[in-house]
């Protein structure tokens, strides 16, 4: 029965690669004992030539870089007591101390309930310094505290506040306290060698390689909370095992809290990351227990701590289409994890 549920899985992800959803993959499914699966599909290039993807081939994270970098980097400021997710962000950003902005914590940033809007289009005419400044100004549209709004901004500010309390620029903090520790050594913002990064999608007449597909990231200059991380799929199994198993780097009591889901009328989070809902991109077959995060570019992780399960999918959709396959490539997500919880789970 598990030869044909993997050949079924093996299947479904050829048959999104012809249908051109994304041009290639890897997929990884470890436990806290080790790797039970890993296998590259595809190319990881179709222009300006053809290249194969491999095991080891480095996608750009997107919004995955939301959990494994910023939200980390929160959860080692709180355990050192640096920071409360209940602390205000006026405390560390003086353009919260106006209005509405007042009532902003670190806690909705987090969980997205900040009401602050989801993106900004501010990165057409600023960049750099400029931008993160906009961004540090944007007021709330929406009613802080209660509803959940997706937010890029939300991510790029918890950066700000980091960099702030640690008097170090985000990418070296993440480096020396979460990448370096867990022996993540082909993680990074800014990759120099891209010999080996899977291309995202064309912007200002080059096909981005090492650069962000994420706009805001992008013209941040590469570093950003958001997005703009990348990595492969070997260097995210470290990371997801330190909430399979004991890890140094951050006590159970502050993984327990940060991962705990939380409703918001209706919608559910935990602190940085989402947790399984009734037709999410987590499928029907995950535990109660399982959270993770998704990326634009077509990256997702799932971490399921009551099956002692983590599940890494990595490829670069938006080198094919950056719009037009957003939903086939949820639909896809559904379907492969129902598929990996009936055989590995």
């Amino acid at each position: 029965m598990m030869i044909v549920k993997l050949s079924e899985m093996e299947r479904l992800i050829l048959e999104s690669i012809d249908r051109k959803i994304f041009p290639g993959c890897v997929l990884l499914i470890g436990s806290s004992d080790g790797i039970m699966y890993h296998e590259a599909f595809g190319d990881k290039a179709l222009k300006p030539h053809i290249e194969p993807a491999f095991k080891d081939t480095i996608y750009d994270l997107a919004s995955l870089t939301k959990v494994v970098a910023t939200t980390t980097a929160v959860m080692i400021l709180v355990e050192e007591g640096k920071l409360s997710v209940y602390d205000d962000v006026s405390n560390f950003l003086d353009e919260f101390k106006v209005g509405l902005k007042k009532r902003i914590k670190v806690f909705h940033l987090l969980t997205h309930t900040s009401g602050l809007p989801p993106y900004t289009d501010a990165w057409k005419t600023m960049k750099g310094e400029k931008l993160l400044d906009h961004i540090l100004n944007v007021y709330p549209t929406g009613k802080v505290g209660e509803e959940v709004i997706y937010s890029c901004l939300n991510f790029v500010i918890l950066m700000r506040i980091v960099e702030i309390i640690t008097n170090m620029r985000f990418d070296e903090f993440t480096k020396r306290r979460i990448f370096e520790p867990l022996s993540m050594e082909k993680t990074s913002f800014k990759p120099g060698d891209v010999s080996n990064v899977a291309p995202t999608c064309e912007r200002e007449g080059k096909i981005l390689r090492g650069e962000p597909d994420d706009e805001i990231a992008y013209h941040l200059g590469g570093i950003s909370g958001n997005a703009g991380l990348f990595s492969t799929a070997e260097d995210l199994y470290k990371f997801c095992r330190i909430f399979l198993r004991g890890s140094e780097l951050i006590h159970d009591e502050v993984k327990k809290f940060f991962i705990k889901g939380r409703n918001f009328n209706g919608r559910f989070r935990a602190l940085g990351w989402a947790v399984k809902e009734d037709g999410g991109f987590m499928g029907e077959l995950a535990s109660d227990d399982a959270f993770g995060h998704t990326g634009f570019t077509g990256t997702f992780l799932v971490i399921d701590p009551r099956k002692d399960l983590c599940i890494i999918f990595l490829s670069n959709r938006t080198h094919v289409e950056r719009r037009k396959t957003l939903n086939d490539m949820f639909v896809f997500r559904r379907r492969l994890h129902n598929l990996v919880n009936l055989i590995f789970g």
